[in-house]
């Protein structure tokens, strides 16, 4: 999958079904081991991004989902703000239509 392909503006319905199903609540421990394992590298330049989104949002109950197509989503309900990533290609945040898309799914739950 090239990374000018991904559009998280634009969820499909099949990423919407896999976020559906694997969305979970996810601590700050396992989300930082994560970021350790995705940016092993102290001077990555998502690294910061990842940890700062963590760090910018102290105390916050963070969402992990992963969708169909491994685009792994990190999503903060109280103040709609969300991250994507696919491991070694890209990140970036989440966008109006795709916050828009997970606040539906967790508020469903």
């Amino acid at each position: 999958m090239a990374f000018d392909t991904i559009n998280m503006e634009e969820i499909d319905e099949g990423r919407r079904k896999a976020i559906g199903k694997s969305i979970r609540v996810i601590s700050v421990e396992e989300l930082k081991a994560l970021g350790e394992k995705l940016f092993p590298q102290i001077d990555h330049p998502w690294r910061e991004k990842f940890f700062g989104f963590i760090s910018e949002n102290p105390g916050a109950t963070f969402h992990h989902a992963v969708t169909h197509d491994q685009v792994q989503i990190i999503y903060f309900h109280d103040k709609n703000k969300g991250l994507w990533f696919v491991p070694g290609t890209g990140m970036g945040p989440m966008q109006t239509k795709g916050l828009s898309i997970l606040k539906q799914i967790v508020e469903a739950r």
